[in-house]
């Protein structure tokens, strides 16, 4: 499968290489794609990874996934453009974190999320909130942490468009379970989720842990 991502950062590369290593043909867009030249020399001879421009990657991918810095999204996604995105799933990954007084909070929260905003910028793109939850060591690898046995959390107005992700989920990455947790306003959820895992990191001193929910 073709695969683009916006955004060239930690959660981009380490997503995009896990793919690569599956056979995706992977494309990672930046601002200064010569920044990726590292990651590129990391790949065996033959497989798909290359690096672009946003325009470029979305262009590339059958499906895309939007890995810019949350306050930013919106605007990155922007210069994509409409054409490049519409129709297409576009996984969201990114948190709308703001650092600008010193403290941790989100820039949107409460009656609105990143996943909503994007999704009324894009209407015609089947915007899927996931991943947002863990680490990105965890994103691809969920087993090594209690053999895979916690929990993911998918939101999505698109039902089929989550049902698709949620396969790729499993097939790729390993995940057990993924909770759906309904339309994209449930993103406001994950995206607070941020606010006691930060805390939790303070106490426990790593970002190696997830939720698991007992029923």
């Amino acid at each position: 499968m073709k695969i683009g991502f916006i955004g060239s950062g930690n959660v981009a590369q380490t997503l995009g290489r896990a793919l690569v290593r599956l056979g995706h043909d992977v494309k990672l867009g930046a601002r200064t794609p010569s920044k990726l030249n590292e990651w590129l020399q990391s790949f065996e001879p033959g497989e798909k990874a290359s690096a672009g421009s946003y325009q470029e990657a979305a262009a590339h991918g059958d499906i895309v996934f939007n890995a810019t810095p949350g306050t930013v999204s919106v605007e990155a996604l922007q210069t994509v453009g409409h054409q490049a995105l519409d129709g297409k799933i576009l996984i969201d990954l990114a948190l709308p974190l703001d650092f600008s007084n010193g403290d941790l909070r989100l820039s949107v929260a409460n009656t609105d999320s990143l996943g909503e905003q994007i999704q009324r910028a894009f209407p015609n793109t089947k915007v899927v909130k996931t991943l947002n939850t863990v680490t990105s060591a965890l994103m691809v690898n969920p087993r090594q942490l209690a053999e895979g046995r916690h929990d993911l959390f998918i939101s999505g107005n698109d039902i089929e468009a989550k049902r698709e992700v949620t396969g790729y989920l499993k097939d790729w990455f390993g995940w057990q379970n993924v909770i759906d947790l309904g339309d994209i306003s449930s993103a406001r959820g994950t995206e607070a989720l941020l606010l006691l895992s930060s805390r939790v990191y303070g106490a426990v001193g790593h970002m190696n842990f997830n939720i698991k929910i007992v029923r």
